[in-house]
Parts: structure tokens; C-alpha cells; sequence
């Protein structure tokens, strides 16, 4: 069965070009009605135009398509609120929201200047936050909606020069487990995208021969998945040059040590089978580990 949104309304951040701008052609094509969003800004968040966002309206439109232009920065909640409105004027409702907006600005941890530290969380993190508060009361009421994080790589698993950017991706996995839980009742499924692909943001972390691999289409099956009306809930998907993996956040067995004056010393002893990974389960919440660890501490008594 073909994957369809004949009638869904996609908001997607940072829309202007590289990934955010496959994702909306790729909506449009399969009958999604599209606010395209991007500030306009260069890789580093500086500067900004309308002109990459009005291109891609106008892509979309000689498509037969329905689009609409915004050039809200995600960073400013009275913008995006009124982006969110933009959307429901024109449409009604929205059902997906892609929060794909982002800067890089790398340097080591010792070089990195606190600023540029916090602009990148604010956009990337804050920008998300952001756009699913304005988002929220939209689709609870509706009982329907499909929210996309775009994490990395850099936040699952570290990246030299990226600790910036790293801590706000893995933060956007955070948001997902909590904002999949509270949305269910309302039909709401938050997944993230962790992709690898050949934008502006990646343009000096790839040999030329390597990023004429990596496609940014190749990442939009993904997208297409966890945002359908089949989409799971709270699944985290890596893709890139025709490749998917999923990514989890598991918990092992572990061991029970007790209270002993020791209980640090034999931690350390047995720190490699506590992290063997034999029997590891993905917590379907964080009460999940209390709960393992009471279970445990219960048994002993």
C-alpha cells in the first residue's frame, strides 16, 4: 500500500534548500499541503531571505502543489506561534510538523566560545521546543499529529568539534521519549531522524567522492515512514545513501551490589559484566529503571 497524505498539512523548519527542502517536495508529491519555513540565514545562523523559502513555494506550485512561504526564525516563539496560524488560516489544520532548522558551529570544546555553545542549542533544541508548543493544541485537539525531530550521529554516538551541536541533537531524542508518551492519548507520534546526507551543514565533514553518495533524497523514505498516518511512536531511524538503521536506548541486566563500604570497589570489579549487553531491554519509559532496580533490591531482602 502506497504511503499517502492527500489532505495532511506539513509545517517543515529550515525548508529552504538541502534536506527540509526534499522533505517538502516529497510531501507535495505525495499530496501533502506544505508551509515552508526558513529564515535564510547562512550555516552559521547569520543573515536572511525569503528567497530560498520562495523557491521551494514555487517548486511545489509548478508541481500542482499547494505551498506556503514563512520566514520565521525557530527561535522566536511569537514567530512561529504566528507561523502555526499562518498555516491554519490558509488550511486548517496541521497534521505534521518536520523540525529539521539548524547551524553548525564547530570548534573543540576548549576553543568553543559559550555563545556559540548556546545559539546552537537555541536553534536546534529551543527552535523544536518551540515549534511543537505552538504545534500542541493544534493537534490534541484534532486528535492527530506526527512530529519529526532531525537528531545525528553527533548526538548519539559524539563527533570531534560538534559538542554544541552533539548535546542539542541527543536532547531532541530526549524531547521525543517525553512529548511520544503525553501525545499518544491524542494520537500524537513523535519519532527522530538521524540522517546522513550531503547539505550545507556537511559540506566540509565529507570527502567530494563520499558526499556524491550521500543524497539528501536517499534520506526521505525515512521521513515518509515516521510521519505517515501508520507511523510508529517513538522510533529513532538513521538513513543515508539507501541505507536504514534504527538506534535505541537500552538498559542492561546489570547486577545487584547492595550497600557494602565496598559497594564502589566491586562496582568497578564488575563494571564489564554489568555493561555486557546479553538481555538489554529499550525502557518504555524511565520508570522502567526504578522499577528494575527495586525489583532487584526487593528480591535480596
Amino acid at each position: 500500500m502506497s504511503i499517502d497524505f492527500k489532505g495532511r498539512v506539513a509545517i517543515i523548519t529550515g525548508a529552504g534548500g538541502g534536506l527540509g527542502r526534499e522533505h517538502a517536495l516529497a510531501l507535495a508529491k505525495r499530496g501533502a499541503k506544505i508551509l515552508v519555513n526558513d529564515l535564510g540565514g547562512a550555516r552559521d545562523g547569520s543573515g536572511g531571505s525569503s528567497t530560498a523559502a520562495l523557491a521551494v513555494v514555487a517548486e511545489i506550485e509548478a508541481m500542482g502543489g499547494e505551498a506556503i512561504a514563512n520566514g520565521a526564525s525557530v527561535t522566536d516563539f511569537a514567530a512561529v506561534e504566528a507561523m502555526v496560524k499562518q498555516a491554519i488560516d490558509t488550511w486548517g489544520r496541521v497534521d505534521i510538523l518536520i523540525n529539521n532548522a539548524g547551524i553548525l558551529r564547530d570548534k573543540s570544546f576548549a576553543k568553543m566560545e559559550l555563545d556559540d555553545f548556546k545559539l546552537v542549542l537555541d536553534v536546534h533544541l529551543m527552535g523544536a521546543v518551540n515549534c511543537c508548543k505552538a504545534v500542541w493544541p493544534v493537534m490534541t485537539e484534532q486528535k492527530y499529529g506526527r512530529i519529526l525531530m532531525t537528531t545525528s550521529s553527533s548526538g548519539l554516538y559524539g563527533n570531534f568539534g560538534q559538542s554544541n551541536y552533539g548535546t542539542a541533537k541527543m536532547a531532541l531524542v530526549g524531547l521525543m521519549q517525553t512529548l511520544s508518551i503525553e501525545g499518544a492519548k491524542f494520537d500524537i507520534r513523535v519519532n527522530s531522524l538521524a540522517p546522513t546526507a550531503a547539505t550545507r551543514m556537511t559540506e566540509n565533514l565529507f570527502p567530494e567522492a563520499m558526499l556524491q553518495a550521500l543524497k539528501p533524497s536517499d534520506v526521505v523514505p525515512a521521513m515518509l515512514v515516521l510521519t505517515s498516518e501508520n507511523a510508529p511512536n517513538r522510533t529513532i531511524l538513521c538513513a543515508g545513501a539507501g541505507s536504514f538503521e534504527a538506534a535505541h536506548i537500552t538498559l542492561t541486566q546489570g547486577t545487584w551490589i547492595g550497600h557494602g563500604d565496598d559497594a564502589a570497589e566491586q562496582l568497578a570489579a564488575q563494571l564489564a559484566s554489568i555493561k555486557h549487553r546479553d538481555g538489554e531491554i529499550v525502557p518504555e519509559s524511565g520508570l522502567a529503571q526504578g522499577h528494575h532496580e527495586l525489583s532487584r533490591a526487593m528480591s535480596k531482602q
